[in-house]
């Protein structure tokens, strides 16, 4: 019998930390919160993690989040997406830009408003690619727990703020005719085929591997016609409460005057982060005939899957938001380690 009880024992955390993500979500959802399930559950689990509850989030589920986040950005990838392409050279150039500024910006800002050492600063002003950045965090280069708290409460406030945000620019996609929703068997085969993609992605390091590899195989099922109607609305809501969940869960371990220490610095680097998003969006919108919310989503300095989830609650094409993350993402593997020399340069020269 104690062989039975006790993997339901462990799966206690897992089991909590879902429904408060589900409750919480739902309820937000019920508020007319824009992006409710995502936003919602991901807000109930950071209080809840704070508060010292016994949440967790294990790495196979984190990567089944992952796979269903794909699938789902996808199957919402517009048919058209590949005619926009030619107008994407003026938001790739515009998202280039936004991140040197972001990064040199931010990086200042927390140096002279927080007295943080150089290395802490800029370690904590890249938007985006936080595994890589706390690889070289923990070798040395500036302070490794301060740095994680200040990226993960970034990351917390950005995808917070973002449907505000775009809702305050009147940001909503035209909603398109309501598909039928698809036979269970090509939800089934899709589903396993992406899941096998992403692995596959993973495997050979591609940057938030499970996420894209999903996608790919997705968005090529659609359209080449193998991936015809709706999904399941059930399907969408569980990718948003579990990446709410996963989102959130960072905060675990950290306590509350960590996160008090983190909260202002972190939402400074907030602020500077989504006004030169807003600029940027508002200059390219000049120049490209697209939805400001694409654009905004696109340039947007979160987490490739946070801000997938955001793209799909309201109803903007995937592909160009996924296109510019994985952009950000290989600029940022170049950038980091060159920051990371100048800071040291910088740090030698004033010993």
């Amino acid at each position: 019998m104690s062989a039975l009880i006790e993997p339901i024992k462990g799966a206690g955390p897992t089991l909590l930390a879902l429904a408060i993500s589900a409750t919480g979500g739902g309820l937000a959802q019920a508020a007319g919160m824009p992006a409710g399930w995502l936003i919602g559950g991901m807000i109930s689990v950071a209080i809840a993690a704070l508060a010292g509850a016994p949440v967790a989030m294990p790495g196979w589920l984190r990567d089944i989040a992952f796979v269903l986040v794909g699938l789902v950005m996808g199957g919402n990838v517009a048919r058209d997406s590949l005619t926009l392409i030619v107008q994407w050279p003026v938001t790739m150039l515009a998202l280039a830009i936004e991140l040197a500024l972001i990064i040199s910006a931010t990086g200042w800002a927390l140096q002279k408003l927080f007295r943080l050492d150089p290395g802490t600063s800029f370690m904590s002003a890249f938007p985006g690619h936080l595994s890589f950045v706390m690889a070289i965090a923990s070798a040395g280069v500036g302070n490794s727990r301060q740095i994680a708290i200040i990226q993960v409460v970034r990351i917390l406030f950005l995808t917070a703020s973002a449907p505000l945000a775009l809702l305050l620019f009147s940001a909503s996609a035209p909603q398109g005719p309501v598909e039928p929703q698809m036979a269970i068997g090509t939800l089934v085969a899709v589903g396993a085929a992406c899941a096998l993609t992403g692995f596959v992605f993973t495997r050979l390091r591609v940057p938030a591997g499970y996420v894209l590899g999903a996608m790919f195989m997705a968005t090529t099922a659609r359209l080449t016609g193998n991936f015809e109607g709706a999904l399941p609305p059930a399907v969408t809501i569980a990718a948003f409460v579990l990446i709410g969940c996963n989102i959130a869960i960072r905060l675990k371990g950290i306590t509350g005057s960590e996160f008090r220490g983190a909260l202002l610095a972190g939402l400074v680097a907030t602020i500077i982060a989504v006004g030169i998003t807003t600029v940027m969006a508002i200059i390219c919108a000049q120049f490209v005939d697209m939805p400001f919310g694409h654009i905004w989503l696109g340039l947007s300095p979160g987490a490739l899957e946070g801000m997938g989830a955001l793209g799909i609650a309201m109803g903007f094409d995937t592909a160009f938001i996924a296109a510019h993350h994985v952009t950000r993402l290989l600029i940022l593997t170049i950038s980091i380690p060159l920051v990371v020399m100048l800071v040291r340069r910088h740090e030698r020269k004033r010993l």
